[in-house]
């Protein structure tokens, strides 16, 4: 797909489910690409949903761009992309860095958010030394390439012990971050150094937008401290902690997490407040 916008990125992206279902847009983390909602996409469709997952900009298929991805780029490709479908509102969920995109969806294009699912991420702005290590670490990946950086995280983005017992699960994982073009991948690091604050949006969210947020338990990126953190701030969320999984629930226990997003979804279906 090529959004008609000129600012827009090519977009590549999966659509699974029935059309005029409720629509699940589903954002993918660094350094992955839309492969990952693999699980979700057979779940939520399955019970009806329609579930779009695309690739960012830079990510997957989509072509890299050099410089900064701007967070405002990513969501105003994905509003693109709902556009190109003829998608008015969308539930948003993502991971890690997609659950911030998702935030800055929701903060440039609000009315397009019907709810959020964020997992295994902070609304937080970066610091000052996370804003030096995210383009120290732009400027690694572009000298050294993906590889030597994924083996150097693979534990921290699954669990260590996921990474012994699930060993086709981590060799998946470890094969999307060496496949990401080093060049997207920096871009979006600069832009992710300079994302705003999403605390001010996420605390006035009205009762219409419900908010899931998701969490591994043994996640070190985005400790389950965060998650609390997060839900305490946002008004109408539920929290729910996944048990044995890291920074990639999703990937690393996809029943247990399917079934809390199911459960939200339902909920919202018929008209429940989620309850806290």
């Amino acid at each position: 797909m090529n959004p008609q916008n000129g600012n827009a990125a090519t977009m590549f992206f999966d659509d699974f489910g029935p059309r005029g279902a409720e629509v699940v847009l589903l954002v993918h983390g660094h350094p992955f690409n839309r492969t990952m909602w693999a699980p979700q996409a057979t779940a939520l469709a399955a019970a009806g949903y329609r579930v779009i997952t695309p690739d960012l900009r830079g990510y997957g298929e989509n072509p890299a761009r050099p410089g900064t991805t701007p967070f405002a780029a990513f969501a105003d490709d994905l509003v693109a992309l709902l556009d190109h479908l003829d998608i008015e509102q969308a539930v948003v969920g993502g991971v890690s860095m997609g659950g911030q995109i998702a935030m800055e969806l929701r903060l440039r294009h609000p009315g397009r958010v019907r709810g959020l699912v964020l997992s295994d991420t902070s609304p937080v702005p970066e610091t000052e030394d996370g804003k030096r290590f995210r383009r120290e670490l732009a400027e690694r990946l572009l000298t050294e390439g993906m590889k030597p950086y994924a083996d150097e995280v693979i534990d921290k983005m699954l669990a260590p012990y996921n990474v012994t017992a699930m060993p086709e699960t981590a060799g998946s994982v470890l094969a999307m971050m060496c496949a990401t073009d080093p060049e997207g991948a920096a871009a979006a690091l600069r832009g992710r150094a300079e994302r705003p604050d999403y605390r001010p949006a996420l605390a006035a969210l009205p009762a219409s937008v419900p908010c899931l947020v998701l969490v591994g338990a043994d996640d070190v990126y985005t400790p389950v401290a965060d998650a609390e953190a997060l839900h305490a701030l946002v008004p109408h969320s539920r929290l729910v902690v996944i048990d044995r999984a890291g920074h990639l629930p999703g990937v690393e226990r996809p029943e247990a997490f399917n079934r809390a997003v199911l459960d939200f979804l339902a909920d919202g279906r018929n008209g429940r407040q989620v309850a806290r």
